[in-house]
């Protein structure tokens, strides 16, 4: 992968505070349900603090093929995978903070805390290359002009 991709992928995961994991069903469904996105630092693969046992394990057990969504400011990302649960105190250890304490109300200690570890496949990512303003004020341009506006750039990467 070229290396501005893989920079503007890890600036849609750190611009985001929350993903959105889809995890398939045993019948067939698909499971969409948020997760606070913790990592400091994207290094290829995603990682977010879950409780096991949970529907969301069960499924990812069952069906690891997961897509992983995000939304910001600077843009949209969405990664395909495969997800496994990773019980590694020092995986915990590097998502723990104030925020994964509001998701887990018996701390740190919590036996039932693990990571949940997306290895990405592909990824498609739609960024603003355009501060807000000025995309609003093309995008109203593009209104009357019939035009489609470009104030970002849309790419599929294979990882």
């Amino acid at each position: 992968m070229e290396q501005d991709a893989y920079d503007r992928i890890s600036e849609l995961v750190h611009a985001a505070d929350v993903a959105m994991l889809t995890t398939t069903g045993a019948d067939g469904a698909l499971h969409a349900r948020p997760l606070a996105a913790l990592q400091d630092r994207f290094d290829g693969t995603l990682r977010f603090l879950v409780e096991d046992p949970s529907p969301k394990v069960e499924e990812v057990v069952a069906h690891p093929r997961v897509n992983v969504a995000y939304s910001s400011k600077r843009g949209y990302l969405s990664i395909a995978g495969s997800a496994r649960v990773v019980d590694d105190e020092g995986a915990v250890d590097e998502l723990w903070g104030a925020a994964a304490e509001a998701w887990f109300p018996g701390g740190r200690a919590d036996p039932e805390i693990v990571v949940l570890e997306v290895l990405p496949e592909s990824a498609e990512y739609w960024a603003l290359t355009e501060p807000g303003v000025l995309a609003a004020a093309k995008a109203v341009k593009a209104f009357f002009t019939k035009e489609q506006p470009d104030i970002g750039e849309n790419r599929v990467v294979e990882l």
